[in-house]
């Protein structure tokens, strides 16, 4: 069959190789001149398969009141007039209770197990270079209320064999030595042995020349304009250079492709969370961190590559607002400077802005629709780049009508009704 693959981000590069291995012709479209341009440029770089959790949980309202008012806050809100926000919103509330937090927290850690296994065996077949680390993930905690907080997280860890550990202080050291120089700071700490790190875009782009010598096509440059349908199918999308037709068309365009599923009737829940991100060149290697290290505090993923330090986080509701703010830069320098203060070249960072295509219950859209043959793989988050390789090879499979290897319920659009 002829598959048509909207988007050339690490989701839908890797759906490309994976529907290339199974025997099928593969067309991959993309507005960019090259692929992982956009959401996977510049991401927090970690492949945190243990430590996958869904932002819409138990708490989050109140604390969410309680960032408004604070300068260095996880979260914040430019209100629009745009019901897509206010929709979201809602629906994200409805997700914040012990009940949905446990079935969308299982439903991505299974997702993201998938994709461990599968970076793995693709990483050993094809050696690509993207300076990755298999060092795991430290999650910090500065409190004892965020040590409690873990609890929740850790029962669900259990039920899936997620390798886990809870650490003291001076164990969090022995993972990451840099760390004993803010000792005082420390609480404890969450470690995930089997996480790993790595640069989104240097593994995207190694994975295109791979798809490439095993015939898949890339159209870039190629604007993206609308699905075309015939009846309960499509016959393909139509582009800025023409019709492109195909047997099967698979939709990994993130945040945007709401826009192009709408004028279907698909009315697709997944809205841009912006984040923000700073690359940083090493200063010293002893003070930086070895792997990757999360910031619970300040909800801030800080990031090991080969020479540069790459910091993340920050979630902001403002639409496709791309603005660099000044107090955004701020909150990601000061988690690296308080955990870190000589491993880096904070002043010196490069500083970066990207959507997140986020579900209110921050499960990804991963299945069928109601036309015979269009799919859809959208809608990670935070998680594209955990989550690529496994939902690559799950949607390959349903599309080539193969048995998934893992349970795909509760994961495609139908579960919302």
């Amino acid at each position: 069959m002829k598959v048509l693959v909207l988007g050339s981000g690490v989701v839908g590069v890797t759906s490309a190789w994976y529907l290339s291995q199974q025997g099928h012709e593969v067309v991959v479209v993309d507005r960019q001149p090259d692929a992982a341009e956009e959401t996977s440029f510049a991401n927090a770089g970690q492949l945190s398969f243990g430590m996958t959790s869904p932002w819409a949980a138990p708490g989050i309202p109140q604390k969410a009141v309680k960032w408004m008012f604070q300068s260095h806050a996880p979260l914040k809100v430019r209100p629009s007039l745009n019901p897509a926000q206010w929709q979201f919103m809602l629906s994200m509330l409805a997700n914040c209770n012990e009940k949905s937090y446990g079935v969308n927290k299982s439903r991505m850690v299974r997702v993201s197990e998938y994709s461990r296994q599968c970076i793995n065996a693709l990483q050993e077949e094809l050696k690509l270079p993207f300076e990755g680390r298999k060092q795991g993930l430290l999650q910090v905690f500065r409190t004892q209320k965020q040590i409690d907080d873990a609890a929740k997280d850790i029962k669900v860890l259990q039920e899936f064999d997620v390798a886990h550990a809870m650490l003291n202080v001076d164990e969090c050291i022995a993972r990451e030595p840099a760390l004993a120089r803010v000792k005082h700071k420390l609480a404890g700490g969450l470690h995930f042995p089997e996480d790993q790190t790595g640069d989104c875009n240097l593994f995207t782009k190694s994975l295109v020349k791979k798809c490439q010598e095993n015939g898949v096509v890339f159209k870039f440059n190629t604007e993206i304009k609308a699905l075309v349908s015939e009846g309960d199918s499509i016959r393909g999308a139509q582009t800025s250079h023409g019709l492109e037709t195909a047997d099967q068309v698979l939709v990994c365009m993130g945040s945007y492709s709401p826009f192009l599923l709408s004028p279907l009737g698909i009315r697709l829940p997944v809205y841009p969370i912006k984040g923000y991100s700073l690359t940083i060149d090493i200063k010293n290697d002893a003070d930086a961190p070895q792997s990757t290290v999360m910031d619970e505090t300040y909800k801030v993923a800080i990031t090991r590559f080969e020479n540069r330090i790459r910091a993340a986080g920050t979630a902001e509701l403002a639409d496709f607002n791309a603005d660099l703010p000044n107090a955004r830069r701020a909150t990601i320098a000061e988690s690296v400077k308080s955990l870190f203060p000589e491993g880096g070249k904070v002043d010196e960072a490069v500083f970066w802005t990207g959507f997140r295509p986020m579900t209110p219950d921050g499960t990804p859209i991963i299945g069928a629709t109601r036309y015979k043959n269009l799919w859809l793989n959208t809608g990670h988050g935070t998680l594209g780049w955990t989550m690529g390789a496994g939902s690559g090879k799950l949607i390959a499979d349903l599309i080539s009508g193969n048995k998934p290897e893992i349970d795909d319920s509760g994961l495609a659009f139908s579960r919302y009704g």
